[in-house]
């Protein structure tokens, strides 16, 4: 089908009130987009046509598009400008310029002065699963009769009365189930709020990338030494068992 021009040729600005700032960090990798500070108010332009009606923006606070015609600001679907263009601003890519600050917020954060709050949202996408977690008592009866094929391929480790499996293919056990984006294990079907916020703090808190950190729908995790997986077998397994037995 081809392409509309007039589409095509639009141009779209955007304003956000800059006490909202902080939003911005989830559209902060659409490197085509460009930003400039004017008191109270940021602006943006360069949005695609795909961009501007994208679920990224609607979720924006106090969030304003505009589409720019003959110098003047029309909202969409408006028949009488907003605004006029505003002139004298400098821009800069938004990556480059936005600077990303995070309040104070959230204390699931080992000993650290600067804390981050962390959301997680249903994702878009979907993304094979990494890793599952389990109980251990639903699945120990099952893990010793399965054949070595099915278990070498993975790792795995206890937390509390659950057993953690890493890699592919999984076993068709019940439980949780994770995808892995850099170090962090998400449940399956969520993804963090800012697409740029797992490559963040996977530079502040893990860059020796010797953990893995385990996320719950809620925003807390679970930090684990990547050390701590031993190779999945019978025999692991039922040792483990008489371990826990003993404790």
């Amino acid at each position: 089908m081809a392409e509309d021009s007039s589409e095509r040729l639009k141009e779209f600005w955007a304003d956000i009130s800059r006490k909202d700032e902080y939003y911005l960090g989830v559209i902060r990798d659409w490197k085509n987009i460009q930003i400039a500070g004017d008191d109270d108010v940021i602006w943006l332009k360069g949005f695609t046509a795909e961009q501007a009606v994208s679920s990224e923006l609607r979720q924006l606070p106090n969030f304003i598009l505009y589409e720019l015609k003959n110098g003047l600001l029309f909202r969409k679907n408006a028949l009488v400008p907003s605004k006029k263009v505003r002139t004298g601003l400098l821009w800069s890519p938004i990556d480059k310029a936005l600077k990303l600050t995070f309040p104070v917020s959230n204390n699931n954060f080992f000993g650290i002065e600067e804390k981050i709050e962390v959301h997680l949202k249903k994702g878009e996408n979907e993304h094979p699963a990494a890793a599952h977690l389990c109980l251990i008592d639903d699945v120990k009866d099952e893990i010793i009769e399965l054949p070595k094929f099915k278990l070498e391929k993975l790792q795995w480790m206890i937390i509390d009365d659950k057993a953690l499996f890493l890699g592919t293919p999984l076993l068709g056990f019940p439980g949780k189930t994770f995808w892995m984006k850099d170090d962090h294990l998400l449940p399956s079907g969520f993804d963090f709020e800012f697409k740029n916020l797992s490559s963040l703090l996977q530079k502040k808190y893990n860059k020796d990338s010797d953990k893995l950190m385990v996320w719950s729908e809620n925003g807390s995790y679970l930090a684990i030494d990547k050390n701590d997986f031993r190779k999945l077998s019978v025999s692991s397994f039922r040792l483990t068992q008489k371990a826990r037995e003993w404790m």
